[in-house]
């Protein structure tokens, strides 16, 4: 990236069919020469190209290479975030247990999901100046998490959502994209870590 704060946020929204149609292929293309290719091969000029619009139609919704990876991160964290919710919605009535094997399996699905498209926006991500959006999802996932464990009474619920959320990443995140194919058996390795934090007592099977 260069030293200039690179601008991150769409020129604007597309509203109509076609034009959120554009902004879709613009977003896809992007991705997949960052999946195929690497950051360096990203370039307005290739992005338009693989899309099939002029490079003008692309700059009417983003003003540099940055803003659509930062288009990108957004997408990876409202699935992400999604993806938990879900997951807490289904587990509302369940045992703390049952609750957090759920979650640990929501976060492998979503880091499996698009494996390398993932990996690659967590590290530009790195690179980036910080994102309000980004940020903010982060701060809605945590929120989330914490009213569930303040549910179960787990003390200082904020804090421990946030543990819990870095400690299934911690795991899996670098297990997956060392090549983990069995899911179900790094599930079942994170299990009993997340417990343990939460102090509960896990029957191991």
């Amino acid at each position: 990236m260069t030293d200039a704060t690179p601008p991150l946020s769409p020129r604007k929204t597309p509203r109509q069919a076609r034009s959120k149609a554009t902004v879709h292929a613009i977003l896809e293309a992007a991705a997949r020469i960052l999946e195929t290719q690497g950051v360096d091969a990203v370039t307005t000029n290739a992005v338009a190209d693989r899309a099939g619009v002029s490079v003008g139609s692309l700059y009417q919704y983003f003003p540099s290479k940055e803003a659509i990876f930062a288009e990108l991160i957004r997408q990876m964290r409202s699935e992400m975030r999604d993806d938990i919710f879900r997951a807490i919605d289904f587990v509302a009535d369940k045992s703390l247990e049952f609750a957090m094997a759920r979650l640990v399996r929501a976060v492998i699905h979503h880091h499996v999901h698009r494996a390398l498209r993932a990996d690659a926006l967590e590290h530009l991500e790195a690179q980036l100046p910080p994102d309000p959006d980004s940020m903010a999802m982060a701060r809605q996932t945590r929120t989330r998490l914490a009213l569930f464990l303040a549910q179960h009474d787990v003390p200082t619920p904020d804090q421990a959502a946030g543990d819990i959320l870095h400690l299934i990443i911690g795991i899996a995140h670098p297990a997956l994209h060392g090549g983990e194919t069995e899911f179900d058996a790094l599930a079942r390795r994170i299990d009993p870590a997340v417990l343990g934090y939460l102090g509960a007592n896990v029957t191991y099977s």
